[in-house]
């Protein structure tokens, strides 16, 4: 006996019976989905932007890094900010100016430095905001400005170093030295230390240098300090100016040990200011990275936060020594904490600004004593004298320093 023939749209076995044309497969993968075809597509790209505008936001909180938050106010502190009419300096000041900082805005340019001025006034409503001339670049400059800042001044509460040039084509100073290492180093070197009998005054009272990460890439060429046998306009001079400052921090936070002065050093981040005017690349590649630093570089106010926290936090107070990054403090590598190339570079700086030895030299070796008595010498500036002339040489630089000691230099 023959079974019964199934019915059209039945599922065998199942006992059910579809109408005619339902495919009971496509149902259930659309009952699992819950739509298909354009609107299915339209939400997974939704999603997609969705997650990558998300990730991209994360990543440029990121690159700002955090931010100096705290509220406390600096009403009638005496200030000194270099390079401030742009770029990361320009926001200090702003900063300062809102919390009630009287700030001396020292800059080269000083239509530039005016202008800013008059900007930071109108945006902070404080009008103790003063224009002065300082080209670090030329050490008579860096004493005029002294000179000035000390007729109007009795205090300084806040010193901050920030000025600075990078990967320029090999140029002298007026005074004859390697731009970058003259104006980044040696121009701050001269400057800080003919202002610490005001730091003193005022303690407590602190240092701020701006260096950089790049100091990783830099070495204190001995031999060729000023880069006349080889010049390199990034990972050569402009180093070595920013491991300067770096050892140039550590050594001056010994010497002002127990005077209520502290010094600290930062690298800002990867900012977008003017400071990379002297790229040389292609025009192509110079394009690339203008558009690249809007997004994946940090604004000069994100720049400003790590020196803001170091002028400003009431908890770093007696901190110093340190080199900071994104507000925390990092620990150096091993050629940044040599204390005894330390030594060597300030002593050496101290020379080419005409600073009298703020320490005994350390005592020549024994065994080179003989050498030391006959033949020629080398400075760091890769210049040759002769030992017999020493002390004529001694004594004029001796008068040198007087004559500067009786205008502003006072470091005890």
């Amino acid at each position: 006996m023959s079974e019964a023939a199934t019915p059209p749209g039945s599922v065998p076995g199942s006992g059910s019976v579809f109408p005619p044309g339902f495919d009971p497969i496509a149902e259930s993968a659309e009952k699992t989905l819950c739509f298909r075809g354009f609107w299915a597509w339209a939400v997974l790209i939704l999603l997609i932007v969705l997650g990558i505008a998300i990730f991209m936001w994360l990543l440029r909180k990121c690159i700002q890094g955090p931010a100096y938050r705290k509220a406390n106010r600096i009403d009638g502190k005496v200030v000194i900010v270099t390079g401030c009419n742009t770029g990361i300096g320009k926001e200090t000041v702003l900063e300062l100016a809102k919390r009630g900082a009287r700030v001396y805005m020292a800059c080269r340019d000083a239509g530039r430095c005016e202008a800013a001025r008059l900007e930071i006034m109108d945006r902070s409503h404080n009008q103790q905001l003063f224009n002065r001339t300082l080209d670090l670049g030329s050490l008579q400059s860096v004493r005029n400005f002294v000179e000035r800042f000390k007729a109007e001044e009795s205090r300084l509460d806040l010193l901050i170093n920030n000025a600075g040039i990078m990967a320029c084509p090999r140029t002298l100073t007026a005074d004859g030295y390697e731009q970058q290492f003259g104006v980044n180093h040696l121009g701050h070197f001269l400057l800080t230390n003919l202002l610490l009998d005001r730091l003193k005054h005022s303690s407590p009272s602190r240092i701020v240098v701006v260096s950089s990460a790049a100091h990783l890439f830099g070495r204190i060429n001995r031999e060729d300090l000023m880069s006349e046998k080889k010049y390199g306009k990034f990972f050569g001079a402009y180093s070595q100016s920013k491991l300067a400052n770096i050892m140039f921090t550590r050594k001056l936070s010994t010497i002002l040990k127990n005077s209520g002065v502290t010094v600290n050093c930062c690298h800002p981040g990867v900012v977008r200011t003017e400071l990379n005017r002297h790229f040389s690349g292609p025009g192509w590649m110079k394009s690339v990275l203008q558009t690249g630093s809007l997004y994946f570089f940090k604004t000069p106010k994100a720049g400003a936060q790590t020196s803001l926290r170091l002028a400003l936090d009431p908890q770093l107070e007696t901190s110093t020594g340190g080199y900071y990054s994104d507000c925390m403090r990092w620990p150096l590598v091993p050629w940044a904490r040599n204390m005894e190339t330390a030594d060597w570079l300030w002593r050496e700086s101290e020379k080419l600004v005409g600073l009298p030895p703020l320490e005994p030299p350390p005592p020549p070796a024994t065994n080179q004593n003989q050498n030391q008595n006959q033949g020629p010498t080398q400075n760091g500036n890769g210049t040759t004298t002769q030992n017999g002339n020493q002390n004529g040489s001694a004594n004029s630089g001796t008068r040198e320093m007087q004559s500067v000691e009786t205008v502003v230099v006072n470091r005890s």
